[in-house]
């Protein structure tokens, strides 16, 4: 799966060693807006992986498209269980979390359409 992780992920490396397709934004252009990763995210069909609320602000108010937005609510201190919770997600939806929103806390997983 491609995904554009928003600096604020931790766990890029632990997508990659799942076999995934992870470009970090900490590590090529640190410094962009909000919505120039939405936009780029766009360009390149990946799923938006983000710990920042904002995010969902602009999809959802301000109508950015994006191909997936995916929102950790999980406390970035707890690395394992962080990496458990996405990867669970990523196992449960596969694909499908393509065009939806999903917020991965440290119990539940909530989806909704985008």
């Amino acid at each position: 799966m491609r995904w554009l992780a928003d600096e604020c992920i931790t766990v890029s490396r632990a997508l990659r060693a799942a076999g995934h397709d992870v470009l970090y934004i900490a590590e090529f252009a640190a410094s962009l807006s909000d919505v120039e990763v939405i936009a780029l995210a766009s360009q390149q069909g990946r799923l938006l992986l983000t710990a920042d609320k904002d995010f969902g602000e602009l999809v959802f108010r301000r109508g950015q498209a994006v191909p997936g937005l995916i929102l950790l609510r999980v406390d970035p201190g707890s690395g394992p269980l962080l990496r458990a919770r996405l990867l669970e997600a990523v196992d449960r939806f596969g694909q499908g979390l393509f065009g939806r929103y999903i917020v991965i806390d440290e119990v539940r997983l909530r989806s909704r359409l985008l």
